[in-house]
């Protein structure tokens, strides 16, 4: 957002809503970054709806490189990377949650707080 795109050029956003990179920049901020910074938050405190929050922070990655290729009319290899890490991001929420079974799923420990309560 403070550096107009980092370079990219604003042909990017004739085919969108937007007519700078302001809102789009707000939305990866706040969409695609705050549930990633939520799930790592509850995934480090070792709550369970940090299994959650991760798989739906893997689908707003995918959701976001989708939308974005979509209205840019293109690609680049950090969009596959992108694209790649809420693959595998999914992918390993579905093992933990046992959807996967080619990974077994161990409960996760319970934290201090936790285990101070009882």
């Amino acid at each position: 957002m403070a550096t107009a795109g980092l370079g990219m050029p604003s042909s990017f956003l004739a085919t969108g809503p937007f007519s700078n990179f302001i809102g789009p920049g707000v939305i990866l901020l706040v969409v695609v970054g705050g549930t990633q910074v939520i799930a790592m938050g509850l995934l480090l405190a070792r709550r369970e709806a940090g299994l959650f929050w991760s798989a739906v922070a893997g689908f707003g990655m995918i959701l976001w490189i989708y939308v974005e290729t979509g209205m840019i009319r293109g690609t680049s290899w950090l969009q596959v990377l992108y694209l790649a890490t809420g693959i595998a991001q999914l992918i390993l929420v579905m093992a933990l949650l046992g959807v996967a079974a080619w990974l077994p799923r161990a409960p996760l420990p319970a934290s201090r707080s936790s285990q101070d309560r009882r």
